[in-house]
């Protein structure tokens, strides 16, 4: 028989917090308010302390709240957006979604995170928008990204959905 090996296991993280999951999830079905309610409110009010900003707004998956960004900065049909290839397929298909194509961008080999000396060359009168993905908890070279996009007036939208809690130039 073929063993396997876990890349990581979900289990664990379960079994440390069950009893706060699960009273959570009863208290929460209890309730009978399972969109928006007191405690979305309160983890956007836990979310905007922990990053220091004014405002966060919950979505139901990584996928809406990158499709979101997206329309909000009206990237839409025959725009093209660069992200890279090493990330979970939502982001690509958030792009393509809204209408607009996704160029990819291979990846720095020591981070994993998009190659910001490639960025630059795949640039295009059609270009909207950057969209690093903080892979791994490791955030990517965001001071680079924005003078790229503030050098051709492109939108940076970041998936940080794998970078959540990590820290670039301590913050």
């Amino acid at each position: 028989m073929k063993e396997s090996i876990k890349i990581f296991d979900l289990t664990k993280q379960f079994r440390n917090l069950s009893k706060e999951i699960n009273r959570d999830v009863i208290n929460i079905l209890r309730s009978g308010q399972y969109i928006l309610g007191k405690n979305v409110h309160q983890l956007e009010n836990a979310f905007t302390k922990f990053l220091n900003v004014k405002y966060a707004v919950s979505c139901n998956s990584g996928t809406d709240a990158l499709i979101l960004s997206l329309r909000a900065s009206k990237i839409g049909k025959n725009d093209e957006v660069i992200t890279t290839p090493f990330t979970y397929f939502a982001t690509a298909e958030a792009i393509a979604l809204v209408g607009a194509k996704p160029i990819f961008v291979d990846i720095n080999p020591d981070t994993y995170n998009i190659d910001i000396n490639q960025i630059e060359k795949h640039i295009t009168k059609k270009t909207k928008a950057i969209m690093p993905v903080h892979w791994g908890g490791r955030v990517c070279k965001m001071d680079n990204i924005k003078f790229i996009a503030k050098k051709y007036k492109i939108v940076v939208i970041e998936d940080a959905a794998q970078g959540m809690g990590a820290y670039y130039k301590n913050k």
